[in-house]
């Protein structure tokens, strides 16, 4: 298979003209972030977001022109803007903003956490999805983020399937299931699909999934991120206002060191750690019900103990939370009665009490950076 070039991606997208004049979009400037590798061949368009629905058709047929080069195996192009930072009522910049950028609530959005893990495979969509039918259930209004643009998962977890609309052509609609709004990049490329990005284009692809999509009335928008500290955590941590962060850790000791470093990175942009969760906290045999730690048992107990950080609880791997979770049916929806929902619905009635309560560390002015 011949091999595909940056040139000749470059060459295709040539015969692409953009709207305001018979220029094509190439020399207009408006192509960025362009990645080519093993045939998958991923781009941004630079666009004045007031025309992202006209602009829909040149998106398209960018993709179009690159796909009928010979080698490429996928291509993934998306509509960006970047924004100029916007005065606050004073008529300067928002306190504690980078130079130039400027931080701002959701709106209609209470509360933002951040549930996150320092490494993969520990379970955090599942306990994110999870907690936030939870706060839902529990009559709170909910919306999750689907921050994980390379591995986005909540589509499949929430049951929902289709694209989002968009009535004005210039805000997205939130899909919805189970009384819970979800955005995800998901809903937008094929599920088979590589995101190849570079992570300018991951952080504008986080900012307009927040910002230009109508969340409504949100309470709580629980955001599962990707695991790591890599740019969506900084670019959350700069550009919103969490409330708090959630580390979920499996018991093992190489896990509770990459949760650890998480932690500390939250900590670093002056985010308040909610808590630590045990996920795969032990096995219980659905057949003689003997116990077994597979993965050791209350290793992220005692880390939250020595980091100073609350324990949240703990959820079992159990084969029917894997099971309702990757039928878009979590277990605190299909079995709300079973000890796992339980134990699930515990864990955001706490994080709501921190929520609410009063608490001046999770009402806190805009985190900075802090560079050392």
């Amino acid at each position: 298979m011949a091999s595909v070039s940056e040139e000749q991606v470059l060459g295709a997208l040539k015969s692409i003209n953009g709207l305001e004049n018979n220029d094509n979009i190439v020399s207009l400037g408006m192509i960025s972030g362009l990645v080519v590798k093993d045939g998958n061949v991923g781009f941004a368009i630079e666009i004045d977001p007031k025309r992202a629905d006209a602009y829909e058709n040149v998106r398209k047929a960018a993709e179009n022109a690159v796909d009928a080069i010979p080698g490429v195996l996928s291509v993934t192009a998306v509509l960006t803007a970047h924004k100029d930072a916007q005065p606050t009522q004073q008529g300067g910049p928002q306190q504690g903003a980078p130079q130039g950028r400027a931080k701002q609530m959701v709106p209609g959005v209470q509360h933002i956490v951040a549930v996150a893990s320092g490494k993969g495979g520990v379970g955090k969509s599942t306990v994110a999805t999870n907690i936030a039918l939870a706060l839902s259930g529990a009559g709170h209004s909910v919306g999750i983020l689907d921050a994980d643009i390379y591995g986005p998962s909540q589509p499949r977890m929430m049951g929902i399937s289709g694209k989002p609309q968009s009535p004005d052509g210039e805000r997205l609609e939130a899909m919805q299931n189970h009384g819970v709004k979800v955005m995800s990049m998901g809903f937008l490329v094929p599920e088979d699909t590589p995101m190849i990005w570079r992570g300018p284009m991951v952080m504008s692809a986080l900012q307009q999934l927040m910002r230009d999509v109508n969340w409504g009335a949100l309470d709580v928008m629980i955001v599962d991120m990707p695991p790591g500290t890599g740019d969506a955590q900084l670019t959350m941590a700069q550009d919103v206002p969490l409330a708090g962060a959630v580390i979920v850790s499996t018991p093992q000791d190489i896990a509770l060191l990459d949760a650890r470093k998480g932690l500390n990175m939250f900590r670093k942009v002056e985010v308040p750690v909610l808590g630590i969760i045990e996920n795969m906290s032990y096995f219980s045999c659905p057949h003689c019900g003997e116990r077994t730690d597979i993965f050791s048992h209350g290793g992220a107990h005692k880390e939250a103990d020595q980091l100073g950080v609350d324990f949240l609880g703990e959820i079992p791997l159990d084969i029917a939370i894997r099971e309702t979770s990757d039928g878009g049916t979590p277990i605190v929806v299909s079995d709300p009665d079973s000890p796992h929902s339980k134990a699930f619905r515990a864990i955001a009635d706490t994080i709501w009490e921190k929520l609410s309560g009063g608490d001046q560390e999770t009402k806190r002015a805009m985190p900075n950076i802090v560079m050392q």
